[in-house]
């Protein structure tokens, strides 16, 4: 081959760098999904362990997180902690951009494609009925039962994270695979959160949540733009669906669902309207052509691309920080040791996950479903593993399940549990694909 072809090879782009559909709205978001999480959950990791440090010198840690807020708009007014303004009220944007994530996938992901998502969708739900069947069996009869929830929960910062550490050595095709079931747990759990953790519906507001819910979808139907619109709207939503008795993230997942995923104008038209500028346009049509030229994104994708930054690198771990402080003092560790609920956790986490997805992805095989391109059933096992690390999500269960008098004293001993069993699972996680690899 010539220099000249090799120069003029060198300059062709890579397919991930390329121009085509599945390469612009699959292998790009994708990567830069992966490569946030990733690095999130460094922070996150930071963030744990600062939690628990500050919670083990003084009483400071509670004393701040239980500091009550006070909004207030003339006779109206709101009161909440710290705490749970960081729950209720920051881990709404948070499960906003869950929303945006799973409607992107439902619309031009890899769950746009039944046939390719059912496969990590059949894993996702064996990797939430046998952890919550582990658990369940440790708690049968005891006040523990009401976290049987815990252990369904994968937390996909950590669990890419750890696959990540290994790069090569672990294929494109099972990150993507776990990838995909992180992506149907969340919808799991979601769905566990809003129909068995909600409590003490007030139907008034629930019918005002749902009325402006359905007027965020004429709005966009009608295609209107105007994002302070939207903002004011889903403040009142999440408000109304925090005074319903419904979890407060719930109306953030709601939204993130009801937003658009494709793009105003196509690529075609874009260009279209780029080549009908006149050689010396005025302001306004400056204006309005790049108003269309930026609508060439979906809404989804840009709102996704601004805020999950925001959520992975601020909301995320500030949540670590409100709620990883536990005391681990001699008693607390005796206590979880022989607690039903932290043992219930550990085995639901550690072998729940690897056993309920392997489970789950067999009997799918044998209804005609074949693994991944290179994905060996070997490997299945590293990546359960690695599902199982359950640490946001599961923290914020744990806090949901535990809330009356009689039982919140089991709070730390879930926590406990979460955080040994998705070490656990970190390590195992590590070990198995390791030894799983390819040779080179």
């Amino acid at each position: 081959m010539s220099g000249h072809a090799l120069s003029n090879l060198a300059k062709r782009p890579t397919f991930v760098a390329s121009d085509r559909a599945l390469a612009r709205y699959f292998a790009r978001p994708v990567l830069r999904f992966i490569d946030t999480e990733v690095a999130s959950g460094i922070l996150l990791l930071i963030a744990t362990a600062v939690a628990l440090t500050w919670a083990n010198i003084g009483d400071s840690y509670n004393v701040f997180w239980h500091t009550e807020m006070l909004l207030e708009i003339g006779s109206w007014e709101a009161e909440m902690s710290l705490a749970h303004f960081v729950n209720d009220g920051l881990m709404a944007l948070f499960f906003f951009v869950v929303g945006l994530e799973i409607k992107r996938e439902l619309v031009v992901g890899r769950l746009a494609d039944p046939r390719v998502a059912a496969l990590p969708g059949i894993a996702a739900l064996g990797g939430m009925i046998v952890p919550a069947g582990f658990f369940a069996l440790a708690n049968l009869g005891g006040d523990g039962m009401a976290g049987w929830g815990i252990p369904m929960a994968t937390d996909i910062a950590f669990a890419l994270g750890v696959v990540a550490l290994l790069g090569s050595r672990v294929s494109a095709e099972l990150k993507l695979f776990l990838l995909t079931l992180a992506i149907v747990d969340d919808i799991g759990a979601i769905a566990v959160i809003a129909i068995f953790y909600s409590t003490g519906l007030d139907f008034a507001w629930l019918a005002l949540a749902v009325a402006g819910l359905a007027m965020t979808r004429a709005l966009t139907i009608a295609r209107v733009w105007a994002m302070p619109v939207y903002v004011l709207l889903g403040t009142f939503i999440w408000y109304a669906t925090w005074q319903s008795g419904v979890h407060a993230t719930i109306a953030g997942v709601a939204l993130g669902l009801l937003t658009p995923a494709l793009p105003l104008l196509s690529r075609e038209e874009a260009e279209d309207v780029a080549e009908d500028l006149p050689d010396d346009p005025s302001a306004e049509e400056i204006r309005q052509a790049a108003f269309l030229l930026r609508n060439n994104v979906g809404v989804c994708q840009w709102l996704e691309t601004h805020l999950h930054p925001f959520t992975s690198f601020l909301i995320i771990p500030i949540f670590a920080l409100a709620n990883a402080g536990i005391e681990i003092s001699g008693d607390a560790l005796s206590n979880a040791a022989s607690s039903k609920v932290t043992i219930g956790i550990i085995l639901g986490l550690v072998l729940g996950k690897p056993v309920g997805i392997m489970l789950f992805t067999w009997l799918a095989t044998r209804m005609n479903f074949d693994l991944p391109p290179g994905v060996r059933w070997a490997q299945f096992l590293g990546m359960g593993l690695a599902a199982g690390i359950g640490f946001t999500v599961s923290i914020f269960i744990s806090g949901l399940a535990y809330t009356g008098d009689d039982v919140v004293q089991l709070v730390p001993e879930a926590k406990i549990g979460i955080l040994v069993a998705s070490a656990i699972a970190a390590v195992g996680a590590l070990i198995a694909l390791r030894s799983t690899r390819d040779p080179a």
